[in-house]
């Protein structure tokens, strides 16, 4: 009984460090402000403000219930083990620890998403590389396991523009993924990703290897940049994905192309024009944001979608589906022989490690 409650002090010790190091107070205070804003009468005048203020209030609260939760769990477990029936209730007191020191394990991983953006919604496009339909199928399984994992975590998913395949797969996809820390777990899933297995489009069904790239970014509101419309192509066309009323019948999807930079953002899946071009800006921004802030030439290539062989040849993690079966994370070095698990979206075992890779 005594070295429990020593654990259980232990963990509520932990517990209210991290709500000190996550500055929950302060998160209050906001969330306060954010309610008083969304109690306004004129609150949804600006749907566009409305929803990224709704967004940022249902994320705070999520994090504040959590850690507020699981502080309440561990008080009253600790009056508890101070009563005098506790010793017949020992094994449900146990069982009972076991499950908060599980949940802080798990709501630990927030202390290493404290970055500038890590809160942000997170704009993911996934791009086939060279390699045909083998590739192009590639990219659709690395979609699907995006989406799977961020089923998994509750997030709101949007397509912002999908490119199918001339046979197979799809060329690319960009997607805006919201919620609790997006930005912040999905940065780590930035790079080249690497499959080799029996390729089922090729007639000798030999070994292929195929890659795709992830490129990650922050979705920002506000950029320190000025963007002049002078410096702005805007091109309309046809929605070529799945669509219902306007889309797919009208030429609402919409590229925008800085032409300083040649970097290029469009969005199609929006039911009207100015839907599209409003999410495309937020991209472009975000892309612009992204490209002024870093120095290697590498990596502003890839910005505007100009990918080198040699930088495919700097794969961040390996699936290996024959002639046996590894998913391997080349920075971490963390791996698992489960890889169907991995390919229906468990990914946070990868996500763990490379956090805690990036704090040392």
């Amino acid at each position: 009984m005594e070295e429990l409650k020593d654990k259980l002090k232990n963990l509520d010790s932990k517990i209210k460090t991290a709500i000190q190091a996550l500055d929950l107070p302060s998160k209050e205070i906001l969330l306060q402000d954010l309610k008083l804003q969304m109690s306004a009468s004129d609150f949804w005048q600006n749907q566009e403000l409305a929803r990224q203020i709704s967004s940022q209030h249902s994320n705070l609260e999520k994090i504040i219930n959590h850690w507020r939760d699981l502080e309440k769990q561990v008080f009253d477990l600790s009056n508890l083990l101070s009563d005098l029936q506790a010793e017949a209730l020992l094994a449900e007191i146990i069982e009972h620890f076991k499950e908060i020191s599980q949940k802080y394990q798990d709501l630990s991983l927030e202390l290493f998403l404290q970055g500038k953006y890590d809160a942000s919604p997170a704009i993911m496009t996934i791009n086939a590389g060279a390699g045909g339909d083998d590739a192009q199928d590639w990219a659709q399984m690395l979609e699907r396991m995006y989406l799977r994992f961020a089923e998994s975590q509750n997030w709101q998913v949007s397509i912002l523009s999908r490119s199918l395949g001339s046979e197979a797969g799809i060329k690319s996809v960009t997607f805006r993924m919201a919620g609790v820390y997006a930005y912040g777990y999905l940065k780590t899933e930035a790079g080249v990703h690497r499959l080799v297995r029996l390729s089922p489009y090729d007639s000798d069904h030999a070994r292929h290897t195929s890659f795709a790239m992830v490129e990650v970014l922050p979705e920002l509101q506000e950029v320190g940049i000025d963007i002049k419309e002078d410096d702005l192509k805007i091109d309309t066309f046809r929605s070529s994905g799945h669509g219902g009323q306007s889309v797919n019948t009208t030429d609402s999807a919409v590229r925008i192309t800085h032409l300083p930079t040649m970097l290029v953002a469009s969005c199609q899946n929006e039911r009207s024009q100015l839907q599209n071009k409003n999410q495309a800006m937020l991209y472009l921004q975000s892309k612009l944001q992204r490209y002024y802030e870093v120095e290697k030439e590498e990596e502003r290539k890839a910005l505007k979608g100009e990918y080198t062989q040699a930088a495919w040849g700097n794969q961040i993690r390996s699936y290996v589906l024959h002639p046996y079966k590894l998913v391997k994370d080349h920075r971490t070095n963390f791996e698992t022989s489960d890889t169907e698990v991995v390919l229906n979206g468990d990914l946070m075992p990868f996500i763990k490690a490379r956090l805690e890779q990036l704090v040392k």
